[in-house]
């Protein structure tokens, strides 16, 4: 996992081959006016997606991880908490286990760590980082960056 500032991305961006792509169209779009839903970056590749949805306290919020997808999630409007555990520690699959549709497999293990995001900051998540997003009250508009690995 990894906490950062889009004001702050150079050593980032060298860490995958699509990174310096994304963060350059985050930085040089205006976010805010980005339309709810899809948007290629780069194909299948490197997508994002923004959504409003209703902010969830730690107990109704899921744990999930992804095996394909690298995430960046954005907050625009709102704090958001994230939760994060290894997901070497999680033990518990909620549901039907991975779904590989939607590149998704829930926990019902919950959180050891916790932050706060606000806008112009992110998280990564890479495939070992279990997490839980949308911690919050109120609506939260957010950007989440699909990366393929």
């Amino acid at each position: 996992m990894i906490i950062g500032s889009l004001n702050d991305t150079e050593r980032i961006e060298i860490l995958n081959p699509h990174f310096k792509k994304i963060f350059d169209y985050l930085k040089s779009h205006d976010l805010q006016s980005l339309p709810l839903g899809k948007t290629e970056i780069d194909g299948d590749r490197a997508w994002l997606n923004v959504s409003e949805v209703e902010g969830k306290t730690e107990a109704l919020a899921e744990m999930e991880t992804h095996d394909q997808y690298i995430d960046i999630q954005l907050p625009l409007e709102g704090a958001e908490t994230f939760g994060w555990q290894s997901r070497g520690e999680l033990t518990h699959e909620a549901g039907s286990g991975y779904d590989v549709v939607k590149d998704i497999t829930f926990y019902a293990d919950r959180a050891v760590v916790f932050f706060t995001l606000s806008a112009g900051q992110f998280c990564i998540f890479f495939p070992e980082d279990g997490h839980v997003p949308c911690i919050g009250t109120g609506k939260i508009k957010k950007i989440v960056v699909k990366v393929k690995i």
